[in-house]
């Protein structure tokens, strides 16, 4: 039994102009063959995969073909979308007979002039396999899911969890495709589009809404007859023409269940529908100063609007202006992604006083640049190991420098890596987060990362790519009526205009 797996993954945020590039993936590593296994057994997705394949026994085999993932961003490039198009094309050929794939995309991601990348490149799979061989998809929840995905695939599983446990989707999508092949199992698929957008404060699963929609998706797996039940809040920072939340329901052919469960799911959803709008998120000020009088331990202070891990830009000044402004007395952390400063405060070498601009040059509909002095702390860059990011061990983060600006030290590096979400990343620039009074992470949700350092987590009302106050985006492309931007009493009234029954 032969299963190849193939992991390309980008998140899309329409509200950065900033494009994806092909060295957007290749600061994560574009990996063919062997390498992948070699070098992300135990990471992820691909080593969630390899596991649930090493687990089932030496009948199956499984073929990894090609991996690329890039940090969330702008929309992919023409050349990037072409290239991986052309790299998937040509592994699935030169693969040999196959008797599954393992399809591991993100779900949310577009490129210039397509809206739906992922149903793209699954109709490539499609074209190259034929109509016989299953393929199971696997998706980020935070996708959104279209008509060509749930026509084209076989069965449909997403992530349990946010903050996210890719490992065990990777498992979960392995484990479903063995049994597939091994027991003939017949994956019958329900599924809802449902007319529903909400900003990042509630996406937690751990509490609040999503984890009530969570938890019954959970329930109903203990049905025998139920494969998987994948809930789909799409990442609020899509703009496109089949955009919005979907649930899907993978039974065992029966056609009847799926239909009844994929209903109850979009209901539930509707029904908390307010209470997904509710925001939790504290003036900019306020913030930080709860942040300084602090009693003890690390505060980080979530800059929801310059989510770098939902796509923003991570070129934000608002909370260094306020902290500076403010004249904090404790010690604060911030990442910067800034290409240029990072040029500059590299070229000024380690110990020089810089005077210079920071913030806004990528976003500049958001920020405006501020004058700041500070010293050169280190320089360096390059690939650094993370080995507390649950994504992949080696990440490059280009030209970077520490740059100490009176209180604050900054993290400013040329490419986007991880941001400063992951304390790694600043330990491999000799710089200690626990020394810190506070910590600002370009994240709305993923903050496990600093969990063991902190001692309270303050989401911060910032504007951005990435903001909360979703209803003055520019939206262009989204369906409309969609709930909150337009008034809608019933989710069901939109099925005419959105699409979301099942396909088999």
């Amino acid at each position: 039994m032969r299963i190849a797996v193939i992991h390309v993954a980008q998140e899309t945020n329409d509200f950065n102009p900033i494009a994806t590039t092909l060295r957007d993936y290749e600061a994560f590593g574009i990996l063919e063959g062997p390498a992948i296994f070699e070098q992300l057994r135990g990471f992820g997705q691909i080593g969630g995969h390899l596991a649930a394949v090493e687990a089932a026994g030496a009948d199956v085999q499984s073929v990894p073909l090609l991996r690329a993932w890039a940090v969330a961003g702008g929309r992919v490039d023409a050349h990037a979308y072409r290239f991986f198009a052309d790299r998937m094309r040509a592994v699935l050929s030169a693969a040999g007979p196959l008797d599954g794939l393992s399809l591991q995309l993100h779900g949310a991601c577009a490129a210039e002039g397509i809206d739906d990348v992922e149903g793209e490149q699954i109709a490539l799979c499609r074209e190259i396999l034929g109509p016989n061989i299953p393929i199971v998809l696997e998706l980020d929840h935070h996708a959104n899911v279209t008509r060509k995905m749930v026509s084209l695939s076989d069965a449909i599983v997403a992530h349990r969890t946010q903050p996210h446990d890719p490992y065990d989707t990777g498992v979960i999508g392995a484990e479903l495709l063995i049994r597939m092949l091994r027991e003939g199992l017949r994956p019958t698929v329900a599924w809802r589009k449902i007319p529903l957008l909400s900003h990042q404060e509630q996406f937690l699963t751990s509490k609040g809404p999503m984890k009530v929609w969570f938890d019954w998706a959970r329930a109903m797996e203990r049905d025998p007859r139920v494969l998987h039940v994948a809930n789909f809040p799409m990442q609020p920072w899509l703009d496109v023409a089949e955009g919005g939340w979907a649930t899907v329901v993978v039974t065992n052919g029966e056609r009847a269940l799926a239909e009844a469960l994929a209903d109850e799911m979009a209901d539930l959803a509707w029904s908390m529908r307010d209470a997904f709008q509710v925001r939790e998120a504290l003036d900019v000020d306020e913030a930080v100063r709860q942040a300084d009088l602090a009693p003890q331990g690390l505060v980080v202070l979530s800059d929801t609007g310059d989510t770098v891990f939902g796509g923003a830009a991570g070129d934000s000044n608002v909370l260094l202006e306020s902290m500076l402004r403010q004249g904090i007395r404790g010690r604060a952390l911030i990442p910067l992604i800034s290409p240029e400063a990072a040029a500059r405060l590299v070229a000024a070498g380690e110990g020089a006083d810089v005077t210079l601009p920071l913030g806004g040059d990528s976003t500049p509909a958001f920020f405006r640049p501020i004058e700041v002095t500070g010293r050169v702390r280190r320089v360096g860059g390059g690939t650094v190991r993370l080995d507390d990011y649950n994504h992949q061990p080696l990440i490059n983060m280009g030209k970077t420098a520490v740059f100490d600006v009176g209180p604050v030290t900054l993290l400013i590096s040329e490419l986007r890596g991880v941001s400063g979400n992951v304390p790694g990343v600043y330990r491999a620039f000799g710089v200690e987060p626990s020394d810190y009074k506070m910590a600002v992470l370009k994240t709305a949700s993923n903050f496990q990362y600093f969990a063991s350092l902190t001692s309270q987590v303050l989401r911060v009302d910032t504007r951005g790519p990435g903001q909360s106050d979703i209803e003055t985006l520019p939206w262009r492309r989204f369906p409309r009526p969609i709930y909150p931007l337009d008034p809608m009493q019933d989710w069901c009234g939109a099925r005419a205009a959105a699409p979301g029954r099942s396909a088999d």
